[in-house]
């Protein structure tokens, strides 16, 4: 039911209860009270146009990119290239840097601005080879005990031949279940398209930050109406129904806190952006901060293990 039809109907019911003509003693005070939190929960929801907007300013080309927010959040930042077994993707970035004065390993999605960057990038879509990079450095956090900050935005794992040939489904397993095992705290934060395994690879994380105008899903818009419709013309259609936007998400359980950003979005003011991103990630790091080891596995894993679990 779309979501004009379903207030509609809400509004006709509340019409009738409340005019009801009732015997002395009837009480609906709690049906009216339930039917009116449920009318001003539908009036709260982004519509389709705004969950459209979201995902048109997730994708938007001047949005700032992992290596933006290197840039502007960490100290003395050194990348590390190369899974040490077959190459160098250089779809997913890693290394350390210093954020607020503490060493950091960072990885990160990255796209391109321009035609030739995002070619060399493959448009953030990354090989097995680039989950092996991460995975690389996720050990070396662990082994010198530096917190692990991710950054996510990428439409997903690139889908070619060469890329299953490689071991794509087993990289994005063995990347997520890398960082199950971690003994630092993580902060992941999803900047633009947070798209299916390719995003939660990376994403496995004791607190997941999803910026205001981010989209976080299991499958594109376009890849949605594709299989639904036989017809990506209908993305919006299908953003309307599966609600990637980051209010939806947070709703869900599948991340910890929405990130503001500038009005108009990310693309509009970076700096403050990144000083937004700033105090969200500085301030989970710090709920994490003296948590021992074990006890950061044993959340993570229960936590993760219980999302999509309803009663």
């Amino acid at each position: 039911m779309a979501p004009g039809e379903a207030e509609l109907r809400l509004r006709e019911r509340l019409g009738k209860l409340r005019n009801l003509p009732l015997l002395g003693g009837t009480r609906l005070s709690g049906e009216l009270e339930r039917l009116e939190r449920q009318l001003a929960r539908l009036e709260a929801e982004p519509t389709g146009e705004e969950i459209w907007r979201s995902v048109e300013l997730a994708r938007h080309a001047d949005r700032p990119y992992t290596l933006d927010y290197v840039g502007l959040l960490l100290e003395d930042y050194v990348e590390l290239h190369g899974d040490r077994g077959r190459g160098d993707d250089l779809a997913i970035i890693t290394g350390l840097g210093r954020f607020d004065g503490r060493t950091v390993a960072l990885v990160g999605h990255q796209k391109g601005r321009d035609i030739r960057e995002r070619t060399t990038r493959n448009f953030g879509m990354a090989y097995p080879e680039g989950y092996r990079k991460a995975i690389r450095v996720m050990e070396l956090a662990d082994r010198h005990g530096f917190p692990l900050l991710s950054f996510v935005d990428t439409p997903g794992a690139y889908p070619g031949v060469a890329a299953e040939q490689h071991g794509q489904g087993g990289a994005i397993a063995r990347s997520q279940a890398a960082m199950a095992r971690l003994g630092v705290p993580t902060v992941a934060s999803i900047i633009g398209e947070g798209g299916s395994g390719g995003a939660i690879a990376i994403a496995l994380a004791d607190r997941v930050l999803m910026q205001e105008h981010a989209i976080y899903s299991v499958i594109t818009p376009e890849g949605c109406a594709a299989i639904l419709w036989r017809d990506a013309g209908e993305a919006r259609k299908a953003a309307a129904a599966f609600k990637p936007d980051a209010a939806h998400c947070l709703e869900l359980g599948v991340i910890d806190a929405i990130v503001p950003e500038p009005e108009g979005g990310a693309q509009t003011d970076p700096a403050a952006a990144a000083e937004l991103l700033r105090e969200s990630i500085g301030e989970a790091l710090q709920e994490l901060e003296g948590v021992p080891p074990d006890e950061l596995r044993r959340r993570r894993r229960a936590r993760f293990r219980s999302l999509g679990v309803y009663a």
